[in-house]
């Protein structure tokens, strides 16, 4: 196949550099992070331990991306292609926050959460599946297992407050 040929352009349009998505996936992290630092102060007592660990939990996921991105042992890899995930655009469109109101209810919430968990958590496997062995493939394995076990836990949380009569 030639590189010209529609095919390559059409593979070649369909990757981003590791830098691009390590970039989008800062920016993920940071927005969700600033999302549930402003939120927590709003939601109900019921569920703020839980909107405060999540700001802490997407603080901890930049920092990770950040110091992976400053690491000189990978610095030829970050300008290689990968392959945009199924999950490339609902990720991205996660950057967009909701507006939950003044006093938003814990289902909206807690929901919220999960959609993103889940984003995340499909991003992640696929980037990891894609990354050639070594500390990028390490990080999104990581996180994506991570993110497995989040919204585990979040699916938790929601049927005991959605059952309980909680909201």
């Amino acid at each position: 196949m030639s590189e010209g040929s529609p095919h390559a352009r059409e593979r070649l349009a369909a990757s981003r550099t590791l830098q691009e998505i390590l970039s989008v996936a800062v920016e993920f992290e940071r927005s969700a992070e600033r999302f549930y630092t402003e939120l927590a102060p709003k939601v109900s007592k019921h569920i703020r331990w839980l909107v405060e660990e999540l700001a802490q939990e997407e603080q901890r996921h930049v920092q990770l991306f950040s110091e992976l991105m400053q690491r000189p042992d990978i610095e030829d890899q970050l300008q290689q292609r990968l392959a945009a995930p199924p999950s490339d655009t609902r990720f991205s469109d996660a950057i967009q926050l909701p507006d939950l109101g003044e006093h938003p209810d814990d289902q909206a919430v807690l929901q919220y959460a999960l959609g993103r968990e889940q984003a995340a958590m499909e991003q992640y496997q696929s980037l990891a599946e894609e990354a050639e062995p070594g500390p990028i493939r390490d990080l999104f394995a990581f996180l994506a297992a991570e993110e497995t076990e989040h919204k585990a836990e979040l699916e938790k949380i929601y049927y005991e407050v959605v059952h309980s009569g909680g909201v």
